[in-house]
């Protein structure tokens, strides 16, 4: 008798054993965590304008009326390797095709100094947003020396890097006054335009005149359609 309860007793702590000394059941199965998408360039924004939004860059006898123009502000690629916003005053016909057009040099990483309206600089003066490598579209005035409005005054036109990509005329005499070291255009710092580059291709393949295949004057910062 004392036997037989002692064989039981050894069943029942075997039991015991067995069940404390088995493997825990493996956690269940979880999705490893997803990498955060990368963020997106902010969406391009197009408003309408008005005269006083333009300040000194419209007056009254301007080729095109405020409400005709239209603020895009766009996302570029800055020569810090950074991504910034600016705006730019275009044409109402022209403002998808602008959005399509910076968006597109963005992926292409084309550099760009800066964006800002003409009415950023004293009296909208071209010459100091030139000599500020400063990229625009918007600015009633005419063709200097010519008396004939410009196609930035109906807001068909945008300067690119204007001090990089200077205005030659026939006679040698260029704009802006500081462009003097980039008159040489077999330099490739970036930015510098040059015929067959992706950068200007982006706009000549969408019907947009450059002024670098102009024969005179060589306007390799111009733009227009």
């Amino acid at each position: 008798m004392v036997g037989a309860r002692r064989i039981a007793t050894l069943a029942v702590a075997g039991a015991v054993l067995v069940q404390c000394s088995s493997a825990p059941p493996p956690p269940e199965a979880t999705s490893p965590p997803s990498a955060a998408a990368p963020t997106a360039p902010a969406a391009a924004t197009d408003q309408p304008v008005s005269a006083a939004d333009l300040g000194p860059s419209w007056h009254p006898g301007c080729p095109i009326d405020p409400q005709d123009l239209r603020r895009v502000e766009v996302t570029y690629l800055g020569f810090d390797d950074q991504t910034h916003r600016g705006d730019l005053i275009v044409n109402q016909d022209l403002a998808a095709d602008v959005v399509a057009i910076f968006d597109q040099g963005l992926q292409l990483r084309y550099p760009i100094e800066k964006i800002r309206t003409l009415d950023s600089y004293p009296g909208a003066d071209d010459e100091l947003s030139m000599e500020d490598n400063n990229t625009s579209a918007f600015n009633c005035r005419d063709v200097p020396g010519t008396g004939r409005w410009s196609q930035h005054a109906f807001g068909r036109a945008i300067d690119l890097n204007p001090l990089l990509n200077p205005d030659i005329d026939r006679t040698g005499a260029f704009q802006p006054k500081n462009a003097a070291p980039y008159l040489d255009r077999n330099r490739t710092d970036p930015g510098v335009l040059h015929a067959g580059d992706a950068a200007a291709r982006v706009f000549t393949d969408r019907g947009w005149r450059w002024g670098g295949d102009w024969r005179t004057p060589k306007d390799y910062q111009h733009f227009e359609r």
